[in-house]
């Protein structure tokens, strides 16, 4: 079930897609990274979230967490599948994996790069590089590849400069 503040900001970050197309926003925790089903073309990208552990009740922030995107445009109808990858407490034992709380300026970021990110691979649009990034938190410790589920898919990105372009796919 996606959010309704997901399906809220991409419906607006959507309406200026070529009229008559109607897309939808739908969360799925099978997608695999850098493996698209035939005709589906994939965005990637790192926000930055927050996690608190089911168990403990512990909260921590994290600058490197993963977004990915599955998106697919066919007879008007584009649907657009996300998958966050999640992190786990380090202070519980067997901790569950946890989903990421990721606040509304970042949500609306990531979804205005992803509509920027459908117009260049299904449209074939050249929209304008208005760099946009994420508000980071003041993280105290290190990122735990341990921890991190992306890092143990072996996708989590080890570096990612806040420099970097928004746009480009990993």
């Amino acid at each position: 079930m996606v959010p309704p503040e997901w399906t809220r900001i991409f419906q607006n970050e959507a309406k200026d897609l070529e009229q008559g197309d109607v897309w939808c926003l739908e969360f799925d925790y099978f997608i695999r990274p850098e493996n698209p089903e035939q005709g589906w073309k994939e965005y990637i990208r790192s926000t930055s979230a927050w996690f608190t552990c089911a168990q403990c009740g512990r909260c921590w922030p994290s600058n490197r967490v993963m977004v990915f995107f599955h998106m697919r445009l066919m007879d008007r109808q584009g649907i657009v599948k996300v998958r966050p990858f999640r992190q786990n407490c380090k202070k519980c034992n067997n901790a569950p994996m946890e989903e990421p709380s990721i606040a509304s300026n970042n949500i609306s970021i990531l979804l205005k790069n992803l509509v920027k990110k459908i117009r260049i691979k299904c449209y074939n649009e050249r929209p304008e590089n208005d760099n946009r990034y994420f508000v980071r938190y003041d993280v105290r410790s290190h990122h735990e590849p341990d921890h991190c589920e992306a890092c143990i898919e072996g996708v989590c990105t080890r570096e990612f400069p806040q420099s970097s372009d928004p746009m480009k796919s990993l």
